[in-house]
């Protein structure tokens, strides 16, 4: 006699709901999806730290808030802070000189957040240039005027006493592009950001001054969105911050699946030592933070830099282009 599996009475009862809770997940799901509201996030061309900046798009930290963020990569605060202001991004992350540049000329931009408070730069040199005063006649190049490199090559000519006029100052493209530069013999000097040490060594450049030693007070990123987006969407954008920095506190806490991450999104070999180096460095000297304090002596230390470069005003407070309000409903939200 064949047996017969008994599935009757309550046993049956219970296979059926089991299959309508399955059936109400596989459902659920797209709901949630669908509901996510979306969200349009602008960064950098993805390098050596993508890991922490992809996190909460690429690991449903959004999602956990209600958000779908769509990453979109430009090349340059330039273009960034353009698309933030038409409209085309709903916020954006980059150095802080052009959009401060910007906002005290009236442009609606917004600080919301600053996670990364510490800049992870570096000043390479060719042989014979061992410190800032060395670099006096010589050949620095960087990237377009204002960028987060050529303000950073200022501020350390600046604190040397030196000027625009004892150096040549040339445009030289992207960081790789101005390590390909050094290494042709085009320039004598480049600032880049610290993951592009491995390659510069390799062509023989040494570090002459690093930015978290010689301009403690410089930042590399903050987070910004347009007064608009604050007054139509502050509950988008403090679930932003939250997902952010929920994605932040588990990037720090998971080296492996950060690197994994930065390798995935910025197309890197798995021999690279890039994603390691680069994820030690900002453990090491704190170069992020978890709460996206925005610190306002580091926002005078940039204005001070930029007036006596010519470029701002020395009379803007920058407290005019802060907006706490969403950072601080963020915290009721980390977390949950």
């Amino acid at each position: 006699m064949r047996q017969v599996s008994r599935f009757g009475g309550e046993r049956m009862k219970k296979w059926i709901g089991l299959v309508s809770a399955v059936s109400l997940l596989v459902v659920a799901a797209p709901v949630c999806a669908r509901d996510a509201k979306p969200w349009r996030h602008g960064t950098v061309q993805a390098k050596g730290d993508a890991g922490f900046l992809f996190m909460a798009a690429e690991k449903d930290f959004d999602r956990k808030h209600g958000l779908d963020i769509e990453m979109v990569t430009l090349k340059g605060d330039t273009l960034l802070i353009k698309a933030l202001i038409a409209g085309e991004l709903d916020s954006y992350e980059g150095a802080i000189g052009s959009p401060m540049i910007a906002a005290s000329k009236g442009a609606d931009i917004k600080i919301i957040g600053c996670h990364w408070p510490k800049l992870s730069y570096v000043m390479w040199g060719r042989e014979g240039i061992q410190t800032v005063a060395d670099l006096k006649g010589k050949k620095i190049g960087v990237s377009a005027p204002g960028s987060q490199p050529d303000l950073f090559a200022r501020a350390l000519l600046d604190k040397e006493g030196l000027t625009e006029a004892d150096v040549t100052v040339v445009t030289a493209g992207s960081d790789s592009e101005r390590i390909q530069a050094l290494a042709a013999g085009a320039i004598d000097a480049a600032p880049a950001s610290s993951e592009f040490s491995a390659k510069a060594k390799e062509v023989g450049a040494h570090a002459v001054a690093n930015a978290v030693d010689a301009l403690p007070d410089a930042m590399r990123r903050c987070l910004y969105v347009t007064g608009k987006t604050l007054a139509e969407r502050p509950e988008d954008a403090a679930a932003f911050l939250a997902a952010e920095r929920d994605a932040y506190t588990h990037a720090l806490a998971n080296r492996d699946e950060t690197t994994a991450l930065t390798r995935k999104i910025a197309h890197l070999k798995a021999e690279s030592p890039e994603p390691e180096a680069v994820f030690d460095e900002i453990v090491t000297l704190g170069i992020v933070s978890r709460d996206f304090k925005i610190d306002p002596a580091k926002l005078i230390w940039q204005r001070d830099l930029l007036a006596k470069l010519g470029s701002i005003d020395a009379a803007y407070d920058p407290a005019g282009m802060t907006d706490t309000a969403a950072l601080a409903a963020s915290g009721a939200m980390v977390g949950k």
